[in-house]
């Protein structure tokens, strides 16, 4: 149907979703619209990073991905502070409906300014079992399935790592809960500020390189938190680092992404494998409350850089780096 189109569906469906969040009389109404705004935000998931393989030239998609990824930190930054204080004072509902109109400013930006590229498009007909299909096809090929497996594993250790690092902290070091909304804030921070220049520098350097780089360096820090982590000046700079290792490696991991199949697959190939890093992170979060409970965090930790690792070892041996530009895009203007 063509990115452009898929992007401002899914904007407008989570506009009116996080509306309709402004009505919600019960528990069950609450838990119906929150279903529908995250069946709009999967169809916006891969459609986004998908956009920028379609309009972007390979050479120049880990600099477009770096931007876009810092975007989304920036927003978190921002969003959930101003979240938190718009519930407190007039009501959770309110959250929400400054949400929906973000959201309807972002129709209204694609609509205006965001363009169709001109990409090869599957011609097929729009069904369940067409999807179906399409995910089978690709499965059949051994890069996608490792690519499945990276996805899988680098949101199964972000799981492990994070969900429980809150808690530990309060526990360990006895701080309240806005020393720990700080922590994201100086981690979001240096996660906003790495994604360029990561995409950038993937982009000069190759993909590889930097993923394999920063898993090394995620693991490494992942394991040092509950020996090193004393104070909290020392968790900031530890999680201030493992945010940097993660936008060294989100940036070039999709820009490299978009590169294994033609204009006409992407968005398959992308959808398929951010469903799978939400199944990933969905299963880290379990194991991790096993793991913290049974063992205490650093079986957490010590998990979490085990995956990590398996993270690299898959993207060494098994994805392809392009060397050149391999599908057809529009230049960026």
């Amino acid at each position: 149907m063509g990115r452009r189109r898929i992007l401002l569906v899914g904007c407008g469906s989570m506009a009116g979703a996080l509306f309709l969040h402004g009505i919600a009389d019960s528990f069950a109404a609450l838990v119906t619209v929150r279903a529908v705004a995250g069946a709009a935000g999967g169809m916006l998931s891969g459609a986004a990073v998908a956009y920028v393989g379609d309009y972007f030239p390979y050479e120049r998609r880990g600099w477009a991905n770096g931007w876009v990824m810092s975007g989304i930190a920036f927003g978190q930054i921002i969003g959930i502070p101003i979240g938190t204080l718009l519930a407190d004072l007039f009501g959770f509902r309110w959250a929400f409906l400054m949400f929906a109109f973000t959201m309807t400013l972002a129709t209204f930006l694609i609509w205006r300014f965001v363009p169709q590229p001109d990409v090869a498009r599957d011609l097929g007909p729009l069904s369940i079992r067409r999807a179906l299909a399409n995910y089978r096809d690709l499965l059949r090929r051994p890069v996608v399935v490792a690519v499945s497996a990276v996805y899988f594993l680098m949101f199964f250790s972000i799981g492990l790592y994070v969900i429980y690092l809150p808690t530990w902290l309060e526990r360990a070091l006895n701080v309240p809960g806005t020393a720990i909304a700080s922590l994201f804030l100086v981690g979001g921070i240096a996660n906003v500020l790495t994604g360029p220049l990561a995409g950038w520098l993937s982009d000069l350097l190759g993909r590889k390189p930097l993923i394999v780089t920063s898993c090394a360096g995620l693991g490494v820090v992942m394991v040092a938190t509950t020996y090193l982590v004393t104070s909290m000046w020392v968790a900031y700079v530890l999680f201030a680092l493992a945010m940097v290792m993660v936008a060294m490696r989100i940036s070039p991991l999709q820009s490299l992404l978009t590169a294994l199949v033609g204009g006409n697959r992407r968005g398959v190939l992308m959808s398929l494998a951010v469903a799978i890093g939400q199944v990933g992170i969905g299963l880290g979060g379990a194991v991790a409350g096993v793991a913290y409970t049974r063992f205490g965090y650093a079986s957490n930790t010590f998990i979490a850089a085990v995956a990590i690792g398996l993270m690299a070892v898959l993207v060494q041996r098994f994805l392809p780096e392009p060397r050149a530009e391999t599908t057809t895009s529009t230049p960026p203007v």
